[in-house]
């Protein structure tokens, strides 16, 4: 089992005007934990990740890093420790130049400069984005932008990294990008909380997945049992992913036989066909 590093428990917060936006959340966020967080516009998402990242104050409830309840004195180590992404990179992005912008956050921690600097080059050649680092982050295309501001948290080396709809307007290209570099930081141990309406993407990254609605987690699971759940996937107007979709209905047809081993990329896909071909010609 692996060990909670992030606990959060009857978690409460409202906005200004009197709307709820988390009623009595509770979750434990454990090390190395691929997460993707789901939920229509509204749901509690954002508001979310913002109370556990130190930026929001909850009105009730309490969170607790490492064992330690966060408290306003140890709200640094926190922020430190638990990186967010947002989903505009121009919310994000305050320096006139890339490598100014990268090397923000170790500045802040106040590292030696010698330790800055080789932070700010191990994340600008993570993000592959070294040749422009001397050009303005507001010049860059949509793409690059998101680079920036994913390397600016890396080179605060964070423990926990959540990215809010990090896909959103990206291209093709700039997508499939981002998915391989959520691959590299889950292959090194990185505990990641992505929130996304792409359940493609959801269910062949994620080993967990928390589905939100009106404040409040209805649902945590394995991608397989959440998307499988067609009451679940209706109360947070939610669609079954296409892999999987297209996998429940050859079984029904019975095309394939039903397996334990539910695809969930065209290679596996591929090969889970090419075994079912066989499988018919040893029939013949």
């Amino acid at each position: 089992m692996k060990k909670t590093i992030l606990k959060v428990e009857n978690l409460h917060y409202a906005y200004w005007n009197g709307k709820v936006a988390l009623n009595d959340v509770s979750v434990d966020i454990r090390e190395g934990e691929k997460i993707a967080v789901m939920g229509s516009n509204g749901s509690g998402k954002s508001t979310f990740f913002l109370n556990i990242n130190g930026v929001f104050a909850p009105e009730r409830g309490k969170i607790t890093y490492r064992e330690t309840l966060v408290t306003k004195k140890n709200l640094k180590e926190l922020r430190k420790n638990i990186g967010i992404v947002f989903q505009d990179a121009d919310n994000q992005i305050v320096a006139s130049t890339v490598r100014a912008e990268v090397g923000f956050g170790p500045m802040n921690l106040k590292l030696p400069m010698q330790e800055v600097h080789e932070r700010v080059e191990e994340s600008l050649a993570y993000m592959n984005i070294t040749d422009f680092k001397d050009r303005p982050p507001h010049y860059l295309s949509g793409g690059e932008k998101k680079r920036v501001s994913i390397a600016s948290i890396l080179a605060m080396r964070p423990e926990m990294i959540i990215f809010d709809e990090p896909t959103a307007a990206l291209d093709p290209l700039n997508a499939t990008m981002l998915e391989d570099v959520l691959a590299k930081l889950g292959n090194v141990g990185k505990t990641i909380l992505l929130s996304t309406h792409d359940v493609d993407l959801a269910y062949r990254w994620a080993e967990r997945v928390l589905v939100f609605s009106a404040g409040e987690i209805i649902a945590d699971g394995t991608p397989l049992d959440i998307f499988r759940d067609q009451q679940i996937l209706e109360k947070a107007n939610l669609k079954k992913p296409m892999m999987l979709e297209v996998y429940e209905m050859l079984v029904k047809k019975k095309l394939l036989e039903d397996s334990a081993e539910y695809p969930k990329t065209t290679q596996a896909f591929n090969k889970l066909l090419d075994d079912h071909v066989v499988f018919l010609g040893d029939l013949a």
